[in-house]
């Protein structure tokens, strides 16, 4: 395994405030916008999404990774991942990212394996350690035990 990798894209601007960011040999371009609270075109994915949508993107891939790798069976993983952004001496920044897995298993014997291994994503998640931020997990993890048919249990560390 390599020791450095780089990853490029293009930006334009289209109209002010906005533009098209792309990389290449991924489709779609993505239309882009300032939010709307600062005069940007409501609609539009902003830097700001993206940001979290980057955080979101490496903790699901970096959980399912780690399931993978330890024989970890789940039926379903949601994230929600919210960023706040505060003004403070200097200017705007992210302060804080919220990430709210819902993880859904079938077997009780796994729950706290499988908080561990969410909280070993938070940990490791590799943009989530690239940003001067507070990262707070609030997991939920369910348990759907075949026996029960279809019954769900839910626990929260």
């Amino acid at each position: 395994m390599e020791n450095q990798y780089t990853y490029r894209v293009t930006a334009s601007s289209t109209t002010i405030r906005s533009g098209l960011v792309a990389a290449s040999g991924i489709e779609p371009s993505i239309e882009f916008s300032a939010p709307p609270e600062f005069q940007g075109k409501p609609g539009c994915w902003t830097p700001e999404h993206f940001l979290i949508a980057a955080v979101a993107g490496c903790f699901v891939s970096t959980f399912s990774g780690m399931a993978h790798i330890s024989k970890l069976d789940f039926l379903s993983l949601d994230l929600e991942v919210e960023g706040t952004l505060e003004r403070e001496e200097g200017g705007w920044r992210f302060t804080q990212f919220n990430l709210r897995p819902r993880l859904k298993i079938d077997l009780q014997k796994d729950c706290d394996r499988a908080i561990r291994l969410l909280e070993k994503a938070e940990k490791t998640c590799l943009v989530a350690r690239s940003l001067n931020s507070r990262i707070v997990l609030k997991p939920e993890v369910l348990i759907e035990e075949p026996l029960l048919q279809g019954a769900e249990i839910s626990i929260d560390p």
